[in-house]
């Protein structure tokens, strides 16, 4: 079976300074929903960055669903993978969260009833569809995150990244959010994360990365049962 994305030894660094990668290697199979964890600077941003070209590898490389990330082809790669940043507010820019969610289908070429008609059913799935003439200037934080996360699913992505997306939500947001995610017909899910008992309840396997490399490669539930583990990685779980 060809991985949905396979890392082999990726090293990032910026000029003058330490990589802030080292070596990377691991793959995703479909059907993984994974959880990537580390302190704050551990690079977890930087190297889902490097998954979707926005930053490229100093060496090593990464194949998605086969196909080598290169800059030649970064448009098809990016078909492929839906990517959340860690504010929803970069990724929300029209007058309208309809607007918004119709964004990219329309700039791939899709119709704009076939666009509309698309967005609708995401916002009704995400309980957003009476806030479809508002600006994300005028929902909550959870709202903006689910309005975000539906733009990026209106393009039909086989891949979803998601970078820190339970920041800012209280606990019923989290749930609902956990809920969505658990119902997408995504082949692949990585989720980078600092929110322990949230990962718990949405992925099935967590890596974590500390000083460049990753440092633990386990399931999720039996990680989080591993408090030595964690403690040694400064990722206490009960705080």
């Amino acid at each position: 079976m060809t991985p949905t994305i396979k890392v082999e030894k990726i090293v990032f660094g910026y000029p003058q300074q330490k990589p802030v990668l080292q070596e990377i290697s691991f793959t995703l199979q479909p059907g993984e929903r994974v959880a990537l964890l580390g302190l704050t600077g551990a690079g977890k941003s930087t190297l889902l960055e490097n998954l979707i070209g926005l930053k490229m590898p100093l060496s090593g490389e990464i194949r998605v669903k086969g196909t080598k990330l290169e800059q030649s082809n970064l448009p098809e790669i990016r078909r492929q993978i839906g990517f959340c940043f860690q504010d929803a507010n970069d990724q929300l820019f029209m007058p309208t969260i309809l607007e918004d969610v119709m964004f990219g289908p329309r700039n791939y070429g899709v119709s704009a009833g076939l666009a509309r008609d698309r967005a609708l059913a995401l916002l009704d799935e995400f309980g957003l569809v009476e806030f479809a003439h508002r600006s994300a200037h005028e929902l909550s934080g959870g709202q903006r995150r689910l309005a975000a996360l539906a733009a990026i699913l209106a393009l039909e992505p086989a891949i979803l990244i998601l970078d820190e997306p339970t920041n800012g939500l209280d606990p019923s947001w989290r749930r609902h959010l956990a809920k969505v995610l658990s119902q997408l017909p995504i082949e692949v899910i990585l989720i980078a994360s600092h929110d322990l008992n949230w990962i718990g309840k949405t992925t099935q396997r967590a890596l974590i990365l500390a000083e460049g490399q990753i440092r633990v490669d386990e399931k999720t539930q039996e990680l989080l049962k591993d408090r030595s583990t964690l403690e040694y990685y400064n990722l206490p779980p009960d705080w």
